[in-house]
């Protein structure tokens, strides 16, 4: 939700971040490499006990993220970026995830469902985007929804800063990811019948 109605008011600095790489002959491939590099340092400084820097780098492989978009859109997309980009961004959710099992295992079976909400939520999203006709600026269909990956973020965050409410928050964002991928569903029921 908040990265379809909200990218507007952040899409500048996206936007001159994008142009500096570019300037300077990166590659938006590359800097998809470089965000998953800082995106797993997340979990490995989780582990060390450096939740607020963990979530620094967080919100940092975000950003790289959302750069190597708007770099590849501003020059040539490929398939296989997007590729790239789509899982690299789920290795990262899957090291937080260990990351925070292994920190708190009394918290296992809430973040077991949260896996399994993420694996639901993310194959309707996956699917729709092959098998749609719907073209967006992105090189596939683009579903949006209550839970992208800011609202990711925004949970991952108070996971790791706040363990307290761990709990509550992994079933928090369990059901919220569950209810995007119902939301996908519905949608897709609609647009492809």
């Amino acid at each position: 939700m908040l990265d379809t109605h909200a990218r507007k008011f952040i899409q500048p600095s996206i936007n001159q971040t994008a142009s500096y790489f570019l300037k300077k002959g990166r590659t938006a491939n590359e800097i998809t490499v470089v965000a998953l590099f800082v995106g797993v340092a997340t979990s490995f400084l989780y582990v060390l006990g450096y939740p607020t820097l963990a979530v620094t780098f967080l919100w940092l492989s975000g950003f790289l993220d959302a750069v190597d978009g708007t770099m590849a859109r501003n020059t040539k997309t490929s398939p296989f970026g997007t590729v790239m980009d789509i899982t690299f961004d789920r290795i990262v959710e899957i090291g937080i995830i260990i990351a925070i099992g292994y920190v708190h295992p009394e918290v296992l079976w809430p973040l077991l469902l949260l896996s399994v909400s993420i694996i639901f939520s993310m194959t309707i999203f996956l699917v729709v985007g092959a098998v749609s006709e719907k073209a967006g600026i992105k090189s596939f269909y683009y579903q949006a929804g209550l839970a992208e990956r800011t609202e990711g973020f925004v949970l991952f965050s108070i996971m790791l800063l706040l363990p307290s409410y761990l709990f509550w928050t992994t079933l928090l964002f369990f059901v919220v990811e569950t209810f995007t991928g119902v939301q996908r569903f519905m949608e897709a029921k609609r647009i492809l019948q």
